[in-house]
């Protein structure tokens, strides 16, 4: 969710398919896009946005290969996904760290060759139970919260991204 909305507020276009995955590239529009205060005039940067289409846990097998192809250095790699250990609402950013179990992580750092990543963490709450099926299900299901705290979580996961990308926002170890 938070992909398509950034691919909206950029105004990138259509996806294709590509590197096992839906992907939009080009360089950033809509506002907020031109030129950073103090930073002189500067074109906007390139993106792509893409939107692994394997299973989660092999996200890995389609962010490698779209890195190599378009030698992406790994700093400059921004990944977006769910934590549970977060709650609902919650948005922060890290460099590096630890996966937390998150298997899409694993795999994603497996095939980078390194976990020095940027990490934008969405926080979806924990269920009230530890067995694997509920947990499952709560991530992979639809959200529970009101259609308006949703858009307000994806807004603010896609504006933390946006800091990042134009050269805002340098993430540490955790940032809220």
């Amino acid at each position: 969710m938070v992909a398509e909305a950034l691919i909206s507020r950029w105004d990138l276009g259509r996806s294709r398919d590509r590197f096992r995955g839906r992907i939009a590239e080009g360089r950033v529009q809509g506002p907020g896009s031109g030129a950073l205060p103090g930073a002189g005039a500067r074109r906007a940067p390139r993106v792509a946005v893409l939107r692994p289409q394997t299973y989660m846990n092999d996200a890995g097998r389609s962010v490698g290969p779209a890195r190599g192809a378009l030698k992406v250095p790994l700093e400059r790699i921004v990944v977006v996904h769910d934590e549970i250990d977060l709650p609902f609402g919650d948005v922060r950013t890290r460099t590096g760290g630890g996966l937390a179990g998150h298997n899409g992580l694993k795999s994603i750092k497996r095939e980078l060759g390194g976990g020095d990543f940027v990490r934008v963490r969405v926080g979806v709450g924990r269920p009230d139970s530890t067995d694997s099926q509920i947990v499952s299900a709560h991530v992979l299901g639809r959200f529970r919260e009101d259609d308006r705290a949703v858009a307000e979580l994806i807004e603010r996961a896609a504006e933390q991204v946006e800091r990042i990308v134009l050269g805002g926002e340098e993430p540490g170890p955790e940032a809220a």
